[in-house]
């Protein structure tokens, strides 16, 4: 069976993940970061209002996974508020100095999320041996790994991604994340056999879009607002769903 989730920071794209036909979503803030953990008022706004899977990404800072002693106290507080505010996952990625997973510090997370799901993001694609890590996060108790297959895109790393659903069985499950589209899909879905698909499904917000006077472009860089991207698009979720449940059946 195929499950999508979508990557959203706001409560009109979760809404729209939902129309969409996706499974679940993966709720964060700072998407141009490459995701942070979404405040707790942001949280349970999206959790009242949906009916599908909320996973919460766990990541305090920008920047590198190797976190100090703050770092990892912070991450463990926001694993106790999203399971206080009934968030049915956790998405979190921990690595040492060597690029290798944090084993230990992943382990005390997982058994602190239970009995939510666990998620390793594609922290993972950053690891110096993707095999060994996939065996380091299976040992870990994770329940899912994200992975563009140590590329920037999953099609780039496809060839990988399909190694490491061999090499994982039913042990874990492996998610594809990495500039999936409608377009691309099927080509993905042929190469590596998944069934579980992630994607943001991101545009970026024009001036029309926003709305914004002239120079307000400017403005927006000079208070720090950098890119913006449009909502997620119900129609561009369900697109998706359905290259991708017509790819499952024709494999």
């Amino acid at each position: 069976m195929i499950a999508l989730e979508i990557c959203v920071d706001s409560v009109a794209s979760a809404i729209a993940a939902e129309s969409g036909g996706a499974q679940r979503i993966e709720l964060c803030s700072g998407l141009t970061e490459g995701g942070l953990t979404p405040s707790l008022g942001l949280l349970r706004m999206v959790r009242s209002q949906l009916n599908i899977a909320v996973h919460v990404m766990i990541r305090p800072r920008s920047g590198d996974f190797i976190y100090n002693q703050e770092d990892f106290a912070i991450m463990q507080e926001d694993v106790a508020l999203a399971a206080q505010s009934s968030a049915n996952g956790v998405v979190f990625g921990l690595l040492t100095p060597s690029g290798e997973v944090d084993i230990s510090r992943t382990r005390a997370l997982v058994e602190l999320s239970r009995p939510m799901e666990v998620t390793f993001h594609r922290a993972f694609d950053l690891t110096r041996n993707p095999l060994a890590a996939l065996e380091a996060i299976i040992h870990s108790g994770v329940d899912r790994v994200l992975t563009s297959g140590a590329e920037s895109t999953a099609e780039m790393g496809q060839a990988r991604i399909r190694q490491l659903i061999l090499a994982a069985g039913d042990r874990i499950r492996i998610m594809v994340g990495g500039g999936v589209r409608a377009e691309n899909a099927s080509r993905l879905l042929l190469a590596t056999g998944a069934s579980e698909w992630h994607t943001s499904l991101r545009r970026k917000m024009t001036l029309e879009h926003a709305g914004g006077a002239p120079g307000a472009a400017t403005l927006a860089e000079q208070l720090g607002g950098g890119d913006r991207f449009q909502p997620v698009r119900s129609e561009d979720v369900r697109k998706l769903q359905d290259v991708l449940k017509s790819g499952a059946i024709r494999s």
